[in-house]
């Protein structure tokens, strides 16, 4: 009798867990039975988030390469697993040096955009870069794997937290590459993934008073809703490239912070 092979059980990424969905549902995607996230599971995320960020943020920013590093070494080992959900090898190499790329510039991005500030009196000032806080992510739907890091490495170089929708369509690539986190030093909270409906879960992300920033760049036609949901908590928004790759990027979630210091003192 030929033997039936296990089929994987595509499930949410939370707190460095993998839950199914509260509600119990799902929806098929890429052939496949994925988890249809809630409104609960997206306040679950978040509260996720916000529980991580104090601790990823506070990591010295040679620290966070570090780990983000490690990031790119898992991801390298399950690179077939990658290609099989994404359009294939390539994409899998370029997402790989990309997190690289990024993990490189976390000791660096500060000195881009900090200075020492030349002032009229007995004073230090200077500009200090500090997180945003809590960032939630609309992942385009191409490139299925690219985009997603594109969007999401950006965030946490700063010491930001992420609740990152995947694409409704192609959410098989996030659902990998949340494997390949859990796997990782990255903290649990600190990337959190949902799958779902997007129409259904992008509004309660963009809502949510505890979620401090929105990456839009997968948001389609819901833009203008989504940015006025944002609006109540003054959230700060972000229109990114699907395909992006700059340390401008990862400026876009950051605040400057100015601080004065006594000379002498």
């Amino acid at each position: 009798m030929a033997r039936l092979p296990v089929r994987k059980t595509y499930k949410l990424f939370i707190g460095g867990e993998f839950p199914r969905s509260e509600s119990g549902r799902t929806y098929e995607a890429q052939g496949q039975n994925v988890a249809r996230a809630s409104r609960k599971d997206v306040r679950d995320a978040v509260k996720a988030a916000r529980g991580a960020q104090p601790v990823w943020g506070a990591a010295t920013a040679y620290n966070r390469g570090q780990v983000l590093y490690r990031l790119a070494e898992m991801m390298e080992a399950r690179t077939s697993d990658l290609a099989a959900v994404c359009s294939g090898t390539a994409e899998v190499e370029a997402a790989v040096d990309r997190v690289v790329w990024y993990a490189g510039w976390a000791d660096k991005v500060a000195q881009v955009i900090g200075s020492s500030n030349p002032v009229a009196g007995p004073y230090f000032n200077f500009s200090v870069p500090e997180p945003t806080g809590v960032v939630g992510i609309l992942v385009p739907d191409e490139p299925s794997l690219g985009g997603l890091v594109s969007r999401v490495l950006p965030a946490l170089v700063g010491g930001n937290a992420v609740v990152a929708l995947a694409s409704e369509t192609t959410p098989l690539p996030a659902i990998e590459l949340a494997e390949a986190i859990a796997t990782s030093d990255l903290p649990g909270g600190v990337v959190n993934i949902l799958t779902g409906q997007r129409g259904e879960l992008a509004p309660i992300l963009a809502g949510h008073m505890d979620v401090n920033a929105l990456d839009l760049t997968g948001a389609d036609g819901q833009t203008a809703e989504l940015e006025r949901l944002a609006a109540d908590n003054v959230k700060r928004i972000v229109h990114g490239g699907a395909d992006e790759q700059s340390p401008w990027a990862i400026t876009s979630f950051l605040e400057v912070k100015t601080v004065w210091h006594p000379v002498g003192q």
